[in-house]
C-alpha cells in the first residue's frame, strides 16, 4: 500500500513512513492511493467474526507491506482484549431504528481508545525493527491526550507531549492524562485554546530544527492515518450487527476534527452500503456553515459543555476536499491556503460541493439543547447520554432521511467524563469504572507554558536531551 499527499507535492510512502511521518512534507495529509474495494458477497462473509479478527480484515490492506499479518494479529488481540465489555463496541437500542454505538469501553472511556491503543502498539513493533526513537507531540481539546497517553506509556522508543488548553478540559479528562506514571510522559497546559495549541503542534512538524536532527516528531491527532484507519473498523462492525451489508445504514458522527466521520466515509468507498453521514457539531460550526451554506470561515474557539468538539478547524475535512476535487493536489493546495488564511470567506465550487451533499448532512445543536437530549432520552430509556453523544443523536433527528433504516449515533464518550454537562441536565454523576475509581486521589503532574512556539519547543528539548 502507498500513500500520497492531498496537495500533490510530496513523495509517495509506505505506511510504515506514514505512520512515523504525520503531515506531508508539502503541508498536505497522506491518504491511500488505492483504496481497498469489498463486494457485498465478502463483507457479509465477515459476519461473524469478532471484532478484533473484523479489525484485521479492514485494516491489513492499508498496512501490508509494513506490518506482518501475524504481528497486527497479535496487536488488535491484545488491543481489544483489553476493553471492558466483551463486545467491543456494543449496540444500545434508544428507539425504534434508533441506535448508539458504544465506544467508550476502553482504558481511557473514548472512541479514541480505539485508534490510539492500536498505533502505540504498531509505533513499537516498527521502531523496534528500525532500533529508532522518536518525539509524540499532540494537541488535545480533551480525549485523544489521555488515549494517547495510555497507547504509548509502555512504548520503550517514544517520549510523549500532549498539549492541552489550561483550565479549558473536564476534571476526569486532566487527570486520565496528567496522572499516569511514566519518566516518557509530559503534560503541557497552554495558556490558550486548543486552536493554538494545534496549530504549535502543525508549526512543529514543518520545523523541526528544535530535535538536532536526532528525533524525529509523530503525530498522535487524527493526522495520522493509523487514526482513521482503526476508525474504520466499527462502521463495519456495527453494519454486520444489524443485518448490514444486505441493507444500507446512516451514521450520525458527533465531530470536531473530522477524522471519525471521515472513516465512515472510507468504509463507504470500500463497499460498506452507508447512506447517510450526519455531521453533529455544537457552537463550533465551520462544518455546518460550510455544508449549509457554502461560506468557510473560521470563527473564534467557543468554550461548551462538550469540549472535545471545540475545534474551529477541522482540519481531516481536507482529505475528503481532496476526493470532491478530484484528487486533483495542485487545486487543492490553492483551496487550503485560502482556507488557512482565515481572512475571507470562502467558497467551495457548488459542483464540489453537490458532491458531498449526495451523502453528508450536518447539524448544529445548542447547548441547551444538548442538555434536553440527554433529559429526553434518559426518560424514554433510562439511558445516560454523554453530551457529545447528545449532539449526535439531536443532529441524527434533525436531519434523518430515511426512518426505514437504521440510525446510528456514534457514542463517542461516558457520560463520567462531563461533569459539567450531567449536572446541568441534573443528574448524579455516575460511577467511574473500578479501574479509574482512584482517579481524584492520584497525584497529578503538569507544566503550565504560555502559548509560545518557542517556549514549547525549548521546554520540548530540555526533557528529551536531559
Amino acid at each position: 500500500m502507498k500513500y500520497i499527499s492531498t496537495r500533490g507535492n510530496a513523495p509517495e510512502l509506505t505506511f510504515e513512513e506514514v505512520l512515523l511521518t504525520g503531515l506531508a512534507e508539502d503541508g498536505g495529509l497522506y491518504v491511500p492511493k488505492d483504496v481497498p474495494q469489498y463486494t457485498l458477497a465478502e463483507i457479509e462473509s465477515w459476519r461473524d467474526l469478532p471484532y478484533a479478527e473484523l479489525a484485521h480484515k479492514v485494516i491489513y490492506p492499508f498496512v501490508e507491506g509494513s506490518v506482518d499479518s501475524e504481528a497486527l494479529q497479535t496487536i488488535l488481540n491484545e488491543v481489544y482484549g483489553g476493553f471492558a465489555h466483551k463486545a467491543v463496541a456494543p449496540l444500545q437500542q434508544i428507539d425504534h431504528n434508533e441506535y448508539v454505538l458504544e465506544l467508550f469501553h476502553g482504558p481511557t472511556l473514548a472512541f479514541k481508545d480505539f485508534a490510539l491503543q492500536t498505533l502505540g502498539r504498531l509505533l513499537d513493533y516498527v521502531l523496534e525493527r528500525r532500533h529508532e526513537k522518536v518525539v509524540i507531540m499532540g494537541a488535545t481539546s480533551g480525549d485523544t491526550g489521555s488515549a494517547a497517553i495510555e497507547g504509548t506509556k509502555a512504548c520503550k522508543n517514544v517520549d510523549i507531549f500532549i498539549l492541552h488548553p489550561h483550565g479549558k478540559v473536564s476534571e476526569v479528562q486532566r487527570r486520565q492524562m496528567t496522572t499516569v506514571k511514566g519518566d516518557n510522559i509530559f503534560n503541557i497546559a497552554i495558556e490558550g485554546n486548543f486552536d493554538q495549541a494545534q496549530d504549535m503542534v502543525k508549526a512543529s512538524f514543518g520545523n523541526q530544527g528544535f530535535l538536532k536532527g536526532e528525533r524525529k516528531l509523530v503525530a498522535v491527532n487524527s493526522i495520522n492515518w493509523a487514526r482513521i484507519m482503526s476508525q474504520i473498523v466499527y462502521y463495519f462492525y456495527s453494519s454486520l450487527n444489524l443485518g448490514g451489508p444486505l441493507r444500507p445504514m446512516a451514521y450520525s458522527v458527533p465531530t470536531g476534527n473530522f477524522g471519525d466521520i471521515f472513516a465512515g466515509y472510507m468504509a463507504k468507498k470500500m463497499g460498506l452500503p452507508i447512506d447517510q453521514l450526519v455531521i453533529a457539531t455544537n457552537s463550533n460550526d465551520v462544518l455546518h456553515r460550510l455544508m449549509s451554506k457554502n461560506q468557510y470561515e473560521v470563527h473564534p474557539l467557543q468554550h461548551t459543555i462538550t469540549p472535545s468538539m471545540d475545534i474551529a478547524v477541522s482540519s481531516n475535512f481536507e482529505r475528503l476536499l481532496f476526493d470532491l476535487y478530484d484528487r486533483d493536489g495542485a487545486a487543492l493546495a490553492e483551496l487550503m491556503g485560502r482556507m488557512n488564511a482565515k481572512k475571507d470567506v470562502v467558497s467551495l465550487d457548488e459542483e464540489k460541493l453537490a458532491k458531498a451533499r449526495v451523502l453528508f448532512d450536518s447539524f448544529a445543536v445548542s447547548e441547551d439543547d444538548t442538555v434536553k437530549v440527554m433529559q429526553d432520552v434518559f426518560a424514554e430509556t433510562g439511558y445516560l447520554l454523554d453530551p457529545h453523544t447528545a449532539i449526535g443523536v439531536k443532529a441524527a433527528r434533525e436531519t434523518r432521511r430515511n426512518n426505514n433504516i437504521p440510525m446510528i449515533t456514534l457514542g463517542t464518550a461516558h457520560p463520567v467524563k462531563f461533569e459539567d454537562a450531567v449536572k446541568r441536565a441534573g443528574f448524579d454523576m455516575p460511577n467511574l469504572p473500578h479501574h479509574l475509581t482512584d482517579l481524584m486521589d492520584r497525584e497529578e503532574r503538569l507544566d503550565v507554558l504560555p502559548a509560545d512556539l518557542e517556549a514549547v519547543h525549548k521546554f520540548i528539548a530540555q526533557k528529551t536531551f536531559k
